[in-house]
């Protein structure tokens, strides 16, 4: 399968990246449900953004019966906040391995969060924004860059500093 850069993707291509099939084997993959946190790519662009550098952006939908509402916490259900600083992480990954880097992707870090509103099980959609700030493609692949995650509208995150980096992943074939 040949990759074809675009600038929006729906679930299905999502779940063929999330398989191992969009990039190549080794390559940037999002995870499968249900740890992918997003279920559509709106906008993924080289230029644009807040920075002028890159942009990718997100939507994931909301409802009361997603696995991580019946445990996390019983009568007072709200979404992780580390799920939320993991589908940034996931977007940055994927637009690493859509610009033609090479390797598998992992999350090296975070500069600064805040979370100023709780995903409870009334909000219907979370938007994410990542802007790119910089990649450095050398023996490492490095991409770092901001995040927002909206939930249906309100800022609910905003994220300083992602970093996620593509390393070769050869041995694992």
């Amino acid at each position: 399968m040949t990759f074809v850069q675009k600038p929006s993707y729906s679930y299905d291509e999502i779940i063929t990246c999330a398989n191992g099939d969009m990039f190549g084997a080794g390559n940037a993959q999002l995870p499968l449900p249900p740890m992918l946190m997003l279920d559509r790519i709106t906008n993924v662009s080289l230029d644009g953004g807040a920075n002028g550098k890159g942009v990718i952006e997100a939507e994931f939908d909301i409802h009361p019966d997603l696995w991580f509402y019946k445990c996390h916490f019983i009568g007072d259900p709200v979404m992780p906040g580390c799920l939320g600083l993991d589908g940034l992480w996931q977007l940055l990954g994927f637009y690493l391995g859509w610009t033609g880097s090479k390797g598998a992707g992992r999350a090296l870090g975070v500069g600064e969060i805040k979370l100023a509103a709780m995903v409870t099980p009334d909000v219907k959609l979370l938007k994410y924004v990542v802007d790119i700030k910089r990649v450095m493609k050398g023996k490492l692949v490095l991409g770092i860059a901001d995040g927002t995650i909206y939930a249906d509208g309100e800022k609910a995150y905003s994220v300083k500093g992602l970093k996620v980096g593509l390393f070769d992943n050869s041995a694992a074939e």
